[in-house]
C-alpha cells in the first residue's frame, strides 16, 4: 500500500513535466524555467521550513525568476520516510532527509543517532559537519541510494521531555520511549533500560497525551513548536545529542540542470551552511524562552556528573554500530570521532 501511495504521489508530481525533461516547465517565456519540488519533515512553522524558505527566497533571486521553489512540509506528500523515498525516485528534487529516517537506505548515516558522539560546543559541531572529510566518505554511500548530499547541519541539541524526571540511566527504567524508526536509537535506549517505541513525528503528541509513550527526545525548538510540553510533566536540557540532518537533492535531476544553475545552487547552500546554525540558535532560544513561561512544566538540567554517567551507558552502542554497519562504517565513525577531536583542541587553543 505504501508503495502505491508513493508511485501515485510520483505520477502526480511528474505529470506537468509531461514527455519533457523534469526539470523543465511548460510555461512558456512568461513563467520559470525549472520548478524545484523541495519537500522537508517538519510543520510549517519550523526550523526545517525557516531553511526551505531562505533557500526559495535566495534561489529565485539569484536565477532573476528562472527557479522557483514549491515547499512541501511534512504530511502533504506522506511522512519522512516516505519523503525521502520519493526523492530517491525523483518525485521530488530536493529534500530536508534526516539520516534517522534513512537507516535502511543508508545504515552508515545512523551514526548522527549516537549518544554523546559530538562536541559540547556548538561551533565544534558547525566546523566539522562543514569540512568532515568522514562526511564526505558518507555522502558517497548516500549517492549509491540515488541521493546526493549537499550539505550537513543542525537544528540543535536533542533534549528530553518526559512524565518523570530523568537525572541517571535508572529513571529511564521501563519508560515508553518515543524514537524515530532507527535501530541505533532503539538500542541507546534500550541501554539506557528503556522501551523504545517508534512513532511518527505527527502523532507524538497524541501519544504522549493518550499515555502511548511517556517521553520523547527533540530539539527546544520541536518541544515548543508541537506543544510537547503542554502534555509533558518535565524538560531535561540533556544535550545528549546533536540533531543533524541533510539537504539533499536527486543526483539525476540535478545533473539535468545547466551548469549556472547547479553553480547558484552550490552557492546557496554554501551561504546557508552559516545561516543554518543561527536559524536553529535563535529558533531554539525563544522556544526555551516560551516554555520558561509555562509553569505546566519543570525544566531541569543534567549536570556534567550526570551526563557522564549516561555517556557511559551508550559507550557500547558505538560497538554496536561498528558491528552492524561493518568496516566502511567503523572508519567513517572513527575519522569522525577523530576530527571533533582535532577540532574541539583547535578551539580551546
Amino acid at each position: 500500500m505504501q508503495k502505491f501511495i508513493i508511485i501515485a504521489i510520483a505520477s502526480c508530481l511528474l505529470i506537468p513535466a509531461g514527455c519533457k525533461s523534469p526539470t523543465e516547465t511548460q510555461r512558456g517565456d512568461e513563467g520559470p524555467e525549472y520548478v524545484f519540488r523541495f519537500a522537508h519533515e517538519e510543520s510549517p512553522d519550523s526550523v526545517q521550513n525557516d531553511y526551505a524558505e531562505a533557500f526559495k527566497e535566495k534561489i529565485e533571486k539569484k536565477t532573476d525568476g528562472r527557479v522557483v521553489v514549491e515547499i512541501y512540509p511534512v504530511g502533504q506528500l506522506g511522512d519522512a520516510t516516505q519523503q525521502a523515498e520519493q526523492l530517491q525516485i525523483g518525485a521530488i528534487d530536493f529534500a530536508i532527509v534526516s539520516p534517522g529516517n534513512t537507516g535502511t537506505m543508508v545504515p552508515e548515516n545512523q551514526l548522527f543517532v549516537l549518544h554523546f558522539l559530538f562536541s559540547d560546543n556548538m561551533e565544534v559541531n558547525q566546523k566539522v559537519l562543514n569540512e568532515s572529510d568522514a562526511l564526505d566518505q558518507l555522502s558517497q554511500l548516500y549517492e549509491e541510494k540515488n541521493i546526493k548530499v549537499l550539505d550537513y547541519w543542525t537544528e540543535g541539541f536533542q533534549q528530553w521531555t518526559s512524565n518523570n524526571n530523568i537525572s541517571e540511566p535508572a529513571d529511564f527504567s521501563g519508560l515508553k520511549f518515543r524514537t524515530i524508526p532507527s535501530p541505533l536509537l532503539t538500542a541507546s535506549y534500550e541501554a539506557y533500560g528503556a522501551n523504545p517505541t517508534p512513532m511518527a513525528y505527527e502523532e507524538v503528541y497524541s501519544g504522549l497525551q493518550l499515555n502511548m509513550i511517556d517521553g520523547q527526545e527533540n530539539p527546544f525548538f520541536a518541544v515548543e513548536e508541537m506543544n510537547f510540553h503542554e502534555v509533558q510533566n518535565y524538560l531535561i536540557d540533556s544535550r545528549h545529542a546533536l540533531y543533524a540532518t541533510t539537504t539533499a537533492v536527486n543526483p539525476d535531476y540535478y545533473e539535468s540542470l545547466p551548469e549556472d544553475i547547479q553553480d547558484k545552487v552550490d552557492d546557496t547552500i554554501e551561504e546557508l551552511a552559516e545561516e543554518s546554525f543561527k536559524i536553529q540558535e535563535k529558533r531554539n532560544e525563544e522556544a526555551l524562552e516560551s516554555i520558561q513561561s509555562d509553569n505546566e512544566v519543570e525544566i531541569t538540567e543534567l549536570s556534567d556528573e550526570e551526563r557522564n554517567a549516561f555517556r557511559e551507558k551508550s559507550q557500547q552502542v558505538f560497538d554496536t554500530y561498528k558491528e552492524e554497519v561493518g568496516q566502511d562504517g567503523a572508519e567513517i565513525l572513527d575519522e569522525l570521532q577523530k576530527e571533533i577531536e582535532h577540532a574541539e583542541n583547535v578551539m580551546e587553543n
